[in-house]
């Protein structure tokens, strides 16, 4: 028995076996250059933004957390910010 599953363009997904056989996937990408969704600002940076009621659920981690990483996340200068803030410290060491 197979099971086909289709993942819109820039949809953040995860697939886990949960039976008790070995399992085989066939995937392809829309295209040679795919490119590159980064998870962080797809998820705490969205627009229109995901519930931080439904994100607090999913991380099983408190409100306020939830609340804080997406106001870091708000604008595009903000998350180019933090990328090179990333990029310094593994310069750096």
């Amino acid at each position: 028995m197979w099971d086909v599953f289709v993942f819109p363009k820039g949809l953040i997904h995860f697939q886990l076996n949960v039976g008790t056989t070995k399992a085989t996937s066939i995937s392809t990408l829309s295209s040679q250059n795919p490119g590159v969704i980064t998870i962080a600002n797809a998820v705490f940076g969205s627009k229109p933004a995901i519930s931080a009621d439904v994100l607090t659920k999913a991380f099983q981690v408190d409100k306020n957390v939830v609340e804080n990483l997406q106001s870091r996340f708000q604008t595009d200068s903000t998350w180019r910010y933090i990328q090179l803030l990333i990029i310094i410290r593994t310069i750096n060491g």
